[in-house]
């Protein structure tokens, strides 16, 4: 990848949230900050003020996970997406304007990473995913098909309250499916893209 840097041997660097697309935060990297962070999947800056190398979350835990990173078409400035583990401005806040790092598709992310973490804990911990996984793939499918036969249940009734209720349901077991046989839902857009 080519990268021109400034006089100061710096390139301006947005982070962008990988789930969302939402902008995080905007950093500046030398050769050696981009260096680190392929090296060690966290993304690392250099801070003008402490000048030296700053990996973000350092002190407070809130890494940004490295995902990629590419230069735009005149090669001085980097797009860097990530996922950010926890607030990343120093205020607090999710990002460093102030607004909410959330949508609505970004949440079935947050969950489908739930469901991964739950599935992952040892048997002892009391979660209803978790036993779910524990009963193995037969009981995670048949709850799929029970679920799909409420919805069209309720698809042909009028409580529309119901209806999308089965929907969260079939969608929510439908996830844990997904886990269970190795995939995520990012694996189903793709053919769903694929098919367009």
């Amino acid at each position: 990848m080519e990268i021109k840097f400034n006089t100061q041997g710096l390139v301006p660097a947005i982070v962008q949230d990988e789930h969302t697309k939402t902008v995080l935060m905007l950093g500046y990297m030398n050769q050696e900050a981009v260096s680190k962070t392929l090296e060690t999947k966290r993304v690392t800056f250099y801070s003008r003020s402490k000048q030296r190398l700053w990996t973000k979350g350092e002190e407070s835990g809130h890494f940004l996970e490295f995902i990629s990173m590419k230069s735009d078409c005149d090669h001085d400035a980097l797009l860097v997406k990530a996922l950010p583990k926890g607030p990343i401005c120093h205020k607090g806040t999710d990002n460093c304007w102030g607004e909410e790092n959330f949508t609505n598709l970004s949440f079935l992310n947050f969950l489908e990473d739930l469901i991964d973490q739950r599935k992952n804990e040892s048997k002892s911990v009391d979660s209803y995913v978790a036993g779910l996984f524990e009963k193995g793939i037969n009981k995670i499918a048949q709850k799929v098909g029970e679920e799909a036969v409420e919805v069209v249940i309720e698809a042909k009734d009028t409580n529309e309250d119901l209806f999308l209720a089965e929907s969260a349901d079939l969608l929510f077991h439908f996830m844990i499916l997904l886990k269970a046989k190795g995939f995520q839902l990012n694996d189903v857009v793709k053919v769903l893209k694929s098919r367009h």
